[in-house]
């Protein structure tokens, strides 16, 4: 009987003490989810949500980073820069150049520069460098190579897609903050207020129109492929030019005047020895005269 009655003594302080721990439980619960007080608004403090934003200082430009999708092969399309480079060695250089000319237009490009002129040793020589569409890069450069013999390719794709991303995010993160700056604008009552957000505007405009110049750029690069083309006559058998009798005329004209330069500086730099030597030699024949004779 006594131990029954120490068990059920147990049983209820047990059942006490899980009844007091649910309620305290229970409204640590709810003063964790109780409702924070509202916040007086702008009016009472006489400090507005635009003079809020003012004080915090300028903002500084926004770290771009790259939305849901945005990193390659998440969805974005590739972006890559095509380029190449090649030497022909052709029969005219200019015939060739306007042929490589034709080309690049046929292809719905254009010229971008054009060079012809001679070497060192009077060999023409001729570039040419075309901007067309990357859809007409292959075809184009397969065309070129047809109009004479290649001596040298290269060419280069280079993938600028992550670049792309990094300025499509700060392009929106910009025109984002400009958008939030005109809407405090509209609810600025002072001069001040006015100013100083038309400030932040002017800065992030700025920031704005200078990623969107590199994007224009980047778009350029991308939708346009860039070949460049050397072009070269071969030199002719036995040098690179034949005998030419005016050439060695001048060069024997020129040889004998040579010469005679070279006799006139070898006397005028004698002249002065001669000088001591017929002094010596006067010296030395008064000297002889004056010698008494021998008997």
């Amino acid at each position: 009987m006594q131990y029954r009655s120490i068990l059920i003594l147990i049983v209820c302080i047990a059942a006490v003490a899980a009844a007091g721990c649910t309620s305290l439980q229970g409204s640590t619960a709810k003063s964790a989810i109780a409702p924070l007080p509202a916040e007086s608004g702008g009016a009472s403090t006489g400090y507005s949500s635009d003079q809020a934003l003012i004080a915090s200082g300028p903002i500084s430009p926004p770290v771009p980073v790259p939305t849901s999708g945005g990193m390659p092969g998440q969805g974005v399309e590739t972006k890559i820069i095509k380029t190449a480079d090649l030497t022909l060695e052709v029969s005219n250089v200019t015939s060739a150049a306007a042929a490589v000319e034709a080309i690049g237009t046929s292809a719905g490009g254009y010229v971008s520069t054009t060079n012809i002129g001679t070497d060192y040793t009077s060999q023409p020589y001729g570039t040419v460098v075309l901007r067309l569409p990357a859809a007409q890069f292959d075809s184009a450069l397969s065309g070129v190579q047809a109009i004479g013999k290649v001596t040298s390719l290269s060419t280069q794709g280079q993938d600028v897609t992550a670049e792309y991303v990094d300025v499509q995010a700060q392009i929106t993160a910009y025109q984002n903050q400009i958008a939030q700056y005109n809407l405090i604008m509209k609810n600025a009552t002072k001069v001040e207020d006015v100013l100083a957000i038309q400030q932040q505007i002017d800065t992030v405009q700025t920031n704005l129109d200078r990623v969107t110049g590199q994007m224009k750029y980047l778009n350029s690069q991308i939708d346009y492929a860039t070949i460049t083309v050397t072009l070269q006559e071969p030199a002719p058998v036995g040098g690179t030019q034949g005998h030419d009798f005016v050439t060695a005329i001048n060069e024997g004209i020129a040889g004998f005047f040579g010469i005679i330069d070279a006799i006139i500086v070898f006397v005028i730099s004698i002249i002065p020895l001669l000088i001591i030597a017929g002094v010596a030699y006067a010296g030395y024949r008064f000297w002889k005269g004056r010698r008494p004779a021998h008997p």
